[in-house]
Protein backbone atom coordinates (compact mmCIF):
# COMPACT_ATOMS: atom_id res chain seq x y z
CA UNK A 1 0.00 0.00 0.00
CA UNK A 2 0.50 3.54 -0.55
CA UNK A 3 0.41 6.52 1.67
CA UNK A 4 -0.10 10.07 0.93
CA UNK A 5 0.99 12.13 4.23
CA UNK A 6 0.70 16.40 4.13
CA UNK A 7 0.77 18.64 6.65
CA UNK A 8 -2.18 20.98 6.91
CA UNK A 9 -0.50 23.94 5.09
CA UNK A 10 -1.63 21.97 1.89
CA UNK A 11 -5.27 23.21 3.15
CA UNK A 12 -6.90 19.81 2.42
CA UNK A 13 -10.16 19.42 4.78
CA UNK A 14 -9.87 16.16 6.76
CA UNK A 15 -12.94 14.70 4.52
CA UNK A 16 -11.28 15.43 1.28
CA UNK A 17 -8.43 13.86 2.68
CA UNK A 18 -9.92 11.27 3.35
CA UNK A 19 -11.82 10.80 0.45
CA UNK A 20 -8.85 10.87 -1.60
CA UNK A 21 -7.12 8.33 0.94
CA UNK A 22 -4.60 10.68 2.16
CA UNK A 23 -3.49 11.30 5.66
CA UNK A 24 -2.69 14.73 7.00
CA UNK A 25 -0.62 15.64 10.44
CA UNK A 26 -1.64 19.09 11.63
CA UNK A 27 0.38 22.53 12.07
CA UNK A 28 -0.26 24.28 15.35
CA UNK A 29 -1.60 27.72 15.80
CA UNK A 30 -1.23 29.53 18.80
CA UNK A 31 -3.71 32.95 19.25
CA UNK A 32 -5.02 35.10 21.89
CA UNK A 33 -2.78 32.46 23.94
CA UNK A 34 -5.38 29.59 22.78
CA UNK A 35 -3.72 26.37 20.90
CA UNK A 36 -5.07 24.95 18.01
CA UNK A 37 -4.72 22.18 15.52
CA UNK A 38 -4.94 23.79 11.66
CA UNK A 39 -7.75 22.01 10.43
CA UNK A 40 -9.15 19.86 13.58
CA UNK A 41 -9.71 22.41 16.61
CA UNK A 42 -10.19 25.22 14.26
CA UNK A 43 -12.10 26.17 10.81
CA UNK A 44 -10.53 28.46 8.49
CA UNK A 45 -13.57 31.18 8.53
CA UNK A 46 -12.93 30.91 12.28
CA UNK A 47 -9.21 31.73 11.60
CA UNK A 48 -9.52 34.40 9.81
CA UNK A 49 -12.61 35.68 12.28
CA UNK A 50 -9.66 35.90 15.07
CA UNK A 51 -7.28 37.07 12.97
CA UNK A 52 -9.08 39.79 12.21
CA UNK A 53 -10.24 40.69 15.82
CA UNK A 54 -7.15 39.98 17.43
CA UNK A 55 -4.50 42.61 18.41
CA UNK A 56 -2.04 40.08 18.31
CA UNK A 57 -0.07 38.33 15.32
CA UNK A 58 -1.08 33.90 15.53
CA UNK A 59 2.09 31.96 15.65
CA UNK A 60 2.31 28.90 13.77
CA UNK A 61 4.77 25.66 14.50
CA UNK A 62 5.28 23.27 12.57
CA UNK A 63 4.16 19.34 13.56
CA UNK A 64 7.20 17.74 16.39
CA UNK A 65 9.23 14.45 15.16
CA UNK A 66 7.17 12.64 17.25
CA UNK A 67 4.11 13.46 15.07
CA UNK A 68 6.10 12.06 12.21
CA UNK A 69 7.23 8.90 13.85
CA UNK A 70 4.08 7.78 14.57
CA UNK A 71 3.04 7.50 11.03
CA UNK A 72 6.02 6.62 10.06
CA UNK A 73 6.75 3.81 12.46
CA UNK A 74 2.77 2.80 11.78
CA UNK A 75 3.78 2.57 7.98
CA UNK A 76 6.97 0.24 8.65
CA UNK A 77 4.93 -2.24 10.74
CA UNK A 78 2.14 -2.76 8.21
CA UNK A 79 5.15 -2.71 5.63
CA UNK A 80 3.83 0.02 3.55
CA UNK A 81 5.65 2.67 0.95
CA UNK A 82 4.74 6.34 2.21
CA UNK A 83 5.23 9.64 0.67
CA UNK A 84 5.02 12.87 2.54
CA UNK A 85 4.59 16.47 0.76
CA UNK A 86 5.93 19.23 2.93
CA UNK A 87 5.41 22.87 3.25
CA UNK A 88 8.29 24.37 1.56
CA UNK A 89 10.96 24.18 3.54
CA UNK A 90 12.81 27.78 3.00
CA UNK A 91 9.05 28.47 4.81
CA UNK A 92 8.70 26.43 7.67
CA UNK A 93 10.82 23.40 9.81
CA UNK A 94 8.26 20.94 8.81
CA UNK A 95 10.49 19.18 6.79
CA UNK A 96 13.29 19.34 8.84
CA UNK A 97 11.08 17.29 11.57
CA UNK A 98 10.07 14.99 8.92
CA UNK A 99 13.33 14.45 8.20
CA UNK A 100 14.47 13.70 12.08
CA UNK A 101 11.51 11.24 12.02
CA UNK A 102 12.70 9.67 9.22
CA UNK A 103 15.98 8.71 10.34
CA UNK A 104 14.77 7.45 13.53
CA UNK A 105 12.40 5.46 12.09
CA UNK A 106 15.08 3.81 10.06
CA UNK A 107 12.67 2.44 7.23
CA UNK A 108 13.83 3.07 3.29
CA UNK A 109 10.35 3.03 2.18
CA UNK A 110 9.55 6.14 3.73
CA UNK A 111 9.95 9.26 0.61
CA UNK A 112 10.28 12.92 1.80
CA UNK A 113 9.08 15.68 -0.82
CA UNK A 114 10.26 19.41 0.11
CA UNK A 115 7.28 21.17 -2.06
CA UNK A 116 8.84 24.28 -2.00
CA UNK A 117 5.49 25.41 -2.32
CA UNK A 118 3.01 26.20 -0.34
CA UNK A 119 -1.26 26.08 0.52
CA UNK A 120 -3.03 24.96 -2.69
CA UNK A 121 -0.07 24.34 -5.06
CA UNK A 122 0.43 21.25 -2.56
CA UNK A 123 -2.98 19.86 -2.80
CA UNK A 124 -2.57 20.02 -6.45
CA UNK A 125 0.64 18.18 -6.17
CA UNK A 126 -0.96 15.67 -4.12
CA UNK A 127 -3.90 15.14 -6.59
CA UNK A 128 -0.95 14.40 -8.99
CA UNK A 129 0.27 11.91 -6.45
CA UNK A 130 -3.01 10.35 -6.22
CA UNK A 131 -3.39 9.85 -10.12
CA UNK A 132 0.01 8.44 -10.30
CA UNK A 133 -0.94 6.12 -7.33
CA UNK A 134 -4.42 4.99 -9.52
CA UNK A 135 -1.82 4.25 -12.69
CA UNK A 136 0.00 1.75 -10.22
CA UNK A 137 3.45 3.59 -10.27
CA UNK A 138 5.45 2.71 -6.91
CA UNK A 139 6.45 5.39 -4.39
CA UNK A 140 9.86 5.92 -5.46
CA UNK A 141 8.77 6.49 -8.88
CA UNK A 142 6.28 8.80 -7.59
CA UNK A 143 8.46 10.55 -5.21
CA UNK A 144 10.87 11.07 -8.57
CA UNK A 145 7.83 12.30 -10.92
CA UNK A 146 7.25 14.94 -8.19
CA UNK A 147 10.93 16.44 -7.61
CA UNK A 148 10.72 17.27 -11.60
CA UNK A 149 7.05 18.53 -11.64
CA UNK A 150 7.19 20.44 -8.68
CA UNK A 151 9.29 23.60 -10.09
CA UNK A 152 6.18 23.56 -12.89
CA UNK A 153 3.31 24.61 -10.70
CA UNK A 154 3.33 28.38 -10.25
CA UNK A 155 1.66 30.39 -7.27
CA UNK A 156 0.73 34.43 -7.98
CA UNK A 157 -0.99 36.68 -5.79
CA UNK A 158 -2.16 39.76 -4.54
CA UNK A 159 -2.24 40.84 -1.19
CA UNK A 160 -5.34 43.90 -0.77
CA UNK A 161 -3.61 44.94 2.46
CA UNK A 162 0.08 45.16 3.84
CA UNK A 163 -1.08 45.06 7.66
CA UNK A 164 -0.49 41.22 8.06
CA UNK A 165 3.35 41.21 6.19
CA UNK A 166 4.10 43.65 8.43
CA UNK A 167 2.71 41.83 11.57
CA UNK A 168 4.53 38.72 10.37
CA UNK A 169 7.86 40.14 10.35
CA UNK A 170 7.89 40.36 6.03
CA UNK A 171 7.64 44.43 5.82
CA UNK A 172 8.61 46.92 7.84
CA UNK A 173 6.03 49.26 10.12
CA UNK A 174 7.87 52.77 7.75
CA UNK A 175 7.34 50.17 4.44
CA UNK A 176 4.09 49.14 5.15
CA UNK A 177 2.95 52.98 6.05
CA UNK A 178 4.23 53.97 3.15
CA UNK A 179 2.66 51.12 0.84
CA UNK A 180 -0.56 52.11 2.80
CA UNK A 181 -1.06 55.57 2.02
CA UNK A 182 0.18 55.07 -1.71
CA UNK A 183 -2.67 52.42 -2.14
CA UNK A 184 0.15 50.10 -2.98
CA UNK A 185 -0.66 45.97 -3.55
CA UNK A 186 1.95 43.93 -3.90
CA UNK A 187 1.82 40.78 -6.08
CA UNK A 188 3.72 37.66 -4.22
CA UNK A 189 4.79 34.20 -5.45
CA UNK A 190 6.86 31.42 -4.13
CA UNK A 191 9.98 31.20 -5.87
CA UNK A 192 11.54 27.80 -7.07
CA UNK A 193 13.35 27.85 -4.40
CA UNK A 194 10.44 27.84 -1.84
CA UNK A 195 10.95 31.33 -0.64
CA UNK A 196 8.42 34.02 -0.90
CA UNK A 197 8.77 36.68 -3.42
CA UNK A 198 7.23 40.25 -4.63
CA UNK A 199 7.44 39.74 -8.58
CA UNK A 200 5.61 43.10 -9.33
CA UNK A 201 3.65 46.15 -7.23
CA UNK A 202 0.70 47.86 -8.20
CA UNK A 203 -1.24 51.15 -7.36
CA UNK A 204 -4.90 50.09 -6.37
CA UNK A 205 -6.73 47.37 -6.69
CA UNK A 206 -7.81 47.45 -10.62
CA UNK A 207 -4.15 47.68 -10.96
CA UNK A 208 -3.34 45.04 -9.28
CA UNK A 209 -5.84 42.86 -10.98
CA UNK A 210 -4.63 43.91 -14.29
CA UNK A 211 -1.08 42.76 -13.53
CA UNK A 212 -1.81 39.64 -11.82
CA UNK A 213 -3.76 38.72 -14.67
CA UNK A 214 -0.60 40.35 -17.24
CA UNK A 215 1.88 38.14 -15.38
CA UNK A 216 -0.73 34.86 -15.97
CA UNK A 217 -1.05 34.64 -19.41
CA UNK A 218 2.12 35.42 -20.20
CA UNK A 219 3.19 31.84 -18.91
CA UNK A 220 2.64 28.60 -21.12
CA UNK A 221 -0.26 27.18 -18.64
CA UNK A 222 -0.56 23.13 -18.98
CA UNK A 223 -4.29 23.18 -19.10
CA UNK A 224 -4.36 19.32 -18.65
CA UNK A 225 -4.39 20.23 -14.62
CA UNK A 226 -6.33 22.17 -13.23
CA UNK A 227 -6.37 25.89 -12.71
CA UNK A 228 -7.29 26.85 -9.32
CA UNK A 229 -8.25 30.56 -8.10
CA UNK A 230 -7.69 31.50 -4.77
CA UNK A 231 -9.24 33.86 -1.83
CA UNK A 232 -8.69 34.11 2.17
CA UNK A 233 -11.69 35.80 3.47
CA UNK A 234 -14.20 37.36 0.86
CA UNK A 235 -14.63 36.26 -2.62
CA UNK A 236 -14.95 39.89 -4.53
CA UNK A 237 -11.59 40.04 -5.63
CA UNK A 238 -11.25 36.24 -7.03
CA UNK A 239 -14.40 37.04 -8.27
CA UNK A 240 -13.18 39.83 -10.55
CA UNK A 241 -10.16 37.81 -10.95
CA UNK A 242 -11.88 35.26 -12.33
CA UNK A 243 -13.93 37.20 -15.00
CA UNK A 244 -10.64 38.66 -16.43
CA UNK A 245 -8.88 35.50 -16.92
CA UNK A 246 -12.07 34.01 -18.74
CA UNK A 247 -11.63 37.13 -21.29
CA UNK A 248 -8.39 36.22 -21.96
CA UNK A 249 -9.10 32.65 -22.40
CA UNK A 250 -7.75 31.00 -18.66
CA UNK A 251 -11.01 29.21 -17.46
CA UNK A 252 -10.56 28.35 -13.52
CA UNK A 253 -11.44 25.12 -12.12
CA UNK A 254 -12.24 25.99 -9.08
CA UNK A 255 -12.22 28.20 -6.05
CA UNK A 256 -10.31 27.60 -3.31
CA UNK A 257 -10.22 29.31 -0.02
CA UNK A 258 -6.41 30.15 1.33
CA UNK A 259 -5.51 28.36 4.64
CA UNK A 260 -4.45 29.76 7.70
CA UNK A 261 -0.27 28.78 7.26
CA UNK A 262 -0.53 31.37 4.45
CA UNK A 263 -3.21 33.71 5.25
CA UNK A 264 -2.29 35.24 8.61
CA UNK A 265 0.30 36.51 6.47
CA UNK A 266 -1.40 37.60 3.39
CA UNK A 267 -4.46 38.86 5.47
CA UNK A 268 -8.22 39.03 4.79
CA UNK A 269 -9.23 39.99 1.05
CA UNK A 270 -6.03 38.54 -0.80
CA UNK A 271 -6.84 36.36 -4.07
CA UNK A 272 -4.97 34.35 -6.59
CA UNK A 273 -4.40 31.88 -8.94
CA UNK A 274 -2.66 28.61 -8.88
CA UNK A 275 -1.97 26.61 -12.67
CA UNK A 276 0.77 24.38 -13.64
CA UNK A 277 3.31 25.45 -16.93
CA UNK A 278 4.04 23.48 -19.68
Amino acid sequence: MIRILLDSSADFSAEEAKARNMELVPINITLNDQNYRDGIDITKDEFYDLLVSSEVFPMTAQPSPQDFLDIFEDAKEKGDQLIYLSLSSALSGTFQSATLAKNMAEYDEIYLVDTLSATRAIRLMAEYACKLREEGKDAATIAAELDNFKSRVVILAAVDTLEYLQKGGRLSKAAAAVGELANLKPIITVTKEGTMAVPGKALGRNKALSTLVKMVTEKEIDTTFPIYSLYAVGEENTEKLEQKLGKEGVRVTKRLQIGSTIGCHIGPGAYGVIFVTK
